[in-house]
């Protein structure tokens, strides 16, 4: 096959830094093949384990499928139509004619970008070739009746996935890109990635942990995390955070932030221009933030309950002494959210009202539809995973950041996978994936309760079904005013079901959609003018997500500033700026304080 771009002169690599990078990979090699043999000696010989019951789910669907031979007959004879009609196009566009495309990628799939996919003929042949065949093998496995549904969640899922990493995209031979690249370094690039192949097994302790970006390019307080407060209070679970106004007026009443414990709260402020944080504190709030402590084996024994008591109920006894104000506004995003409606909800059955408002970023209190995330999630997963958890006391953040990853594999696996190994360069710096690979852990009791009483049993919408520290938690108890924003392309916290568990509120519920995903969405600050967001003015929540959306209007620009005046709706009054500073509280330390910055994939010392 003739190179793209082939009359291009490619220089010869300099024989130097072609022994040097020989050198270095054959060093990292037998390193790690030595700390392979000795790990697996100590291990012993294992019998394969499907803790996942993944076999199992593809075993039954076999079954199933080949009980039906007409319909699986029906399908290869598709497929083969198929293929014939691509030979067709093939053969038109190989003597120089139009011809339509057969398959044709979405238009959000960046794996087929480059030009070359289309323009060259043996590209697009290849190209279309694995879009036929993985739409084919998709409907196939998805059809199949009479299977369970949960096996075949996994089944869809996993299909998915292998689909995914036999994209011709993720191989050098088939990929125009990396082709080119190929032949003009000749071969330096393969070379090159091998070695970034070996480095990130390195740093993964013999597992492959992809690098997504350049870690040593950030540092929090200095180019991230970097808006000005300080550390007013601090307990073995969190430290509590204000920071410095840059108004002279603000809301009487305080703002608390609370973060998803499995994140760290510096995705609302990454930067000056995307900061949620430094807009909040711009628009007159005295901004509190929760940073959870990125817990080890001590934690082990904290409880969902030791979040409520220890993490918010502690936040809000330090923010009255802070600044008097025994009522205060309060966010929280995801699990954060899920936890600050725990937490209403218990304060409602103890009767007392410490929270005037309430704002839930992406949150789900009705676990009936996890999504995808459901995949993960049956008896027998969560038993294994358990085993796990309490051997160590936690369960450790890389994995659930690559269960995570794989719901986007595409953006978040196998796009650096070329990038870093294919093409040999090295991951750019990107504040936002910096972050993403920032993760912690999570305290085993506190998970094993959180997999099991939400996603598995779906207790916090059951009157009593969750109980926190005598109370019972209703959450139709909670009268105060709450604002629910998701968003259009959520993945992680799908919008119908953030929905579905808004309904179970007893008071006024603003209901918001906002477009883009789980991050993007969220984080959507107004001069950035994209998106735009979506409200229903019915007096009424109506009765499904469906028809709620049927008569929402479509609004230009963020969120954020429709929160705002939700927020001031309800109360305005304003009071000289607190500099966190002057409080009664001692200041601690500076913002963003010492929690945030433990990082599970630090740097290595050199050898």
């Amino acid at each position: 096959m003739a190179a793209p771009n082939e009359n291009a002169q490619a220089e010869l690599p300099d024989p130097q830094e072609v022994a040097q990078t020989y050198a270095e990979v054959a060093k990292r090699a037998s390193h790690l093949i030595s700390d392979h043999v000795q790990r697996q000696l100590k291990k012993g010989v294992a019998a394969p384990a499907d803790e996942l019951g993944i076999a199992q789910a593809f075993m039954d669907m076999m079954a199933k499928l080949l009980s039906n031979p007409y319909k699986l007959a029906q399908s290869q004879m598709n497929l083969v139509w198929d293929y014939f009609t691509l030979w067709q196009h093939s053969m038109l566009r190989f003597a120089g004619m139009h011809a339509a495309p057969v398959a044709s990628p979405e238009r959000s799939d960046k794996r087929f970008k480059d030009e070359e996919w289309q323009e060259h003929f043996m590209f697009d042949f290849v190209k279309q070739s694995y879009l036929i065949a993985a739409r084919h093998i998709h409907d196939t496995v998805s059809g199949v009746d009479g299977l369970d549904e949960q096996s075949q969640k996994k089944v869809n899922f996993y299909t998915r996935q292998y689909i995914d990493a036999l994209s011709p995209s993720n191989f050098a031979l088939t990929n125009p890109e990396v082709f080119r690249e190929t032949v003009k370094s000749h071969g330096q690039n393969l070379i090159k990635g091998l070695n970034n192949l070996l480095r990130d097994v390195e740093d993964g302790g013999g597992q492959l942990r992809v690098k997504m970006t350049d870690t040593t390019a950030f540092e929090l307080g200095k180019n991230v995390a970097t808006t000005p407060g300080k550390v007013v209070f601090q307990t073995d679970m969190m430290q509590l955070l204000q920071y410095t106004p840059s108004t002279d007026k603000v809301l009487k009443r305080p703002l608390l932030i609370v973060p998803p414990w499995i994140n760290k709260f510096y995705i609302l402020d990454l930067r000056e221009k995307n900061s949620y944080i430094k807009w909040c504190v711009d628009q007159g709030h005295t901004v509190f933030v929760i940073s959870w402590v990125n817990p080890d084996e001590k934690q082990s024994e904290k409880t969902f309950e030791s979040y409520v008591k220890e993490g918010i109920i502690a936040a809000l006894d330090a923010i009255e002494q802070q600044t008097g104000e025994k009522e205060i506004n309060a966010a929280g995003y995801c699990l954060g959210g899920t936890l600050l409606a725990t937490t209403l909800a218990y304060l409602a059955g103890k009767k007392q009202k410490r929270i005037a408002s309430a704002t839930f970023f992406t949150t789900m209190t009705d676990f009936s539809d996890p999504g995808e995330l459901g995949v993960f999630i049956d008896e027998q997963q969560v038993s294994s995973l358990e085993k796990k958890m309490f051997e160590r006391g936690y369960l450790e953040g890389s994995e659930m950041a690559g269960t995570f990853n794989m719901l986007r594999s595409n953006d978040l696996i196998w796009s650096f996978v070329v990038n870093n190994y294919l093409m040999g360069k090295d991951p750019f710096p990107f504040d936002l994936l910096y972050w993403n690979s920032d993760s912690t852990r999570m305290p085993a009791k506190m998970h094993s309760f959180y997999l099991r009483g939400m996603y598995m049993e779906n207790r916090l919408v059951q009157p009593g079904g969750v109980v926190i520290d005598g109370v019972p938690i209703d959450l139709s108890k909670i009268k105060v005013p709450c604002y629910f924003i998701s968003a259009i392309e959520d993945h992680i916290a799908p919008w119908k079901s953030t929905y579905a568990g808004s309904l179970n509120f007893g008071g006024p519920v603003r209901f918001v959609l906002g477009g883009s995903g789980h991050i993007a969405g969220i984080v959507n600050p107004p001069v950035a003018n994209k998106y735009g967001y979506w409200v229903n003015a019915a007096a009424k929540s109506p009765a499904t997500a469906d028809a709620w959306f049927e008569g929402a209007q479509q609004n230009p620009g963020s969120w954020w500033t429709d929160w705002q005046a939700w927020v001031f709706g309800h109360d305005g009054d304003q009071v000289d700026a607190r500099d966190p500073a002057k409080g009664k509280l001692k200041a601690i330390e500076d913002a963003p304080g010492s929690f945030v910055k433990m990082r599970l994939d630090a740097p290595k010392a050199a050898a």
